[in-house]
């Protein structure tokens, strides 16, 4: 099925069933841990401690960017700095207006509700989140017909989280209901080292300088990425070299993962070349690079396209996609006027 490789890529920002108690364990409990988004981070800071002092619940949140950046992380980070309990759901798990209503009237007093992928609530749960977010109240429907009646039923002040990596498809009214909205950013190479220290030093895992910048330089920026990539290197090393990572060991098990120098992989790789071999370095529209590689234009958008215009391997123009020079260069094809020739080996 379309889209299916996604969740087996290494380099996938998006989490999978493997990744699920690794980053449970990894996670940072305290924003002092958190690595990075020192920007976000002084913010919120700022508000936790004025809230605190006032005795009441933060801002209602949006954190949005995107996948394994630290959405879901910071999320129960903003919980125990408040000390108060978390709530966790998805938009696609809320089904029907009921479903948030029971989630909702189950809340205590300052407790955090966090909705990943926010952007998937239907529009009918959306309204009920409308008063709630602003009133902390809720209007439920009692009856049908011509004796239906609506009763409102007050809601304990609460802290909604909302995250997402489709920030315009949010409905605008709902974008507005949030007080604060933080985006998240790409993590460069040294804030990636210093989470591979940490993550080693918590799975016991010895590693040099060398290897973590083989591991770090692959990661894409994104702390999951880097993780899922040290486990396994770390089971490579343990094999094949009594379990030390060094620059040489990290090399040798990233090549047998087909990570190339810069974190890309086979998916990668396929779609710079379809753009370059296929339609001459472009401009060529996205639903045709996806309909060329078997795969669903959202996918290319929200999963290979953010890092790879991170790279400036391709570019956005009015007609398509086009490759640069610098995607010529890295594949090894000669560039001339956006045409390939000679290409190279992977």
């Amino acid at each position: 099925m379309k889209g299916d490789n996604i969740r087996t890529r290494v380099v996938s920002a998006k989490q999978n069933a493997d990744d699920i108690s690794l980053d449970v364990s990894l996670r940072p409990r305290r924003l002092s841990e958190f690595i990075g988004q020192d920007k976000v981070k002084a913010n919120l800071e700022i508000a936790i401690a004025a809230a605190k002092k006032r005795g009441e619940p933060l801002d209602h949140i949006l954190l949005y960017g995107p996948p394994g950046l630290g959405k879901t992380t910071l999320a129960y980070i903003i919980a125990a700095e408040m000390g108060v309990s978390i709530r966790v759901t998805s938009g696609p798990a809320i089904e029907r207006p009921g479903d948030l209503a029971a989630i909702l009237t189950n809340l205590q007093k300052n407790d955090t509700f966090f909705i990943d992928e926010i952007h998937r609530l239907s529009r009918p749960v959306e309204e009920v989140l409308y008063p709630a977010m602003e009133e902390f109240s809720i209007d439920i429907v009692i009856g049908k017909g011509p004796g239906a009646r609506s009763l409102r039923l007050s809601l304990p002040p609460f802290t909604l989280v909302g995250a997402t990596t489709r920030y315009a498809l949010m409905s605008p009214p709902l974008r507005d209901r949030f007080g604060a909205v933080y985006r998240l950013d790409f993590y460069d190479e040294e804030s990636i080292k210093k989470i591979l220290r940490r993550s080693a030093r918590l799975l016991n895992v010895e590693i040099d300088e060398g290897g973590l910048s083989q591991i770090a330089r692959r990661s894409r920026g994104t702390p999951r990425v880097a993780n899922r990539l040290l486990k396994r290197v770390r089971d490579y090393a343990q094999v094949v070299a009594d379990g030390v990572i060094t620059e040489s060991v990290a090399v040798e098990a990233l090549l047998k993962l087909e990570v190339d120098s810069v974190g890309l992989d086979e998916v990668d790789h396929k779609i710079l070349r379809t753009i370059i071999e296929k339609f001459d370095g472009g401009p060529v529209g996205l639903e045709t690079i996806a309909a060329s590689i078997s795969e669903e234009a959202d996918t290319i958008m929200d999963v290979y396209e953010p890092y790879l215009l991170q790279l400036g391997f391709i570019e956005r123009t009015p007609r398509g996609r086009s490759a640069t020079k610098l995607a010529y260069e890295h594949l090894g094809i000669a560039y001339r006027a956006g045409h390939a020739t000679q290409p190279g080996l992977w």
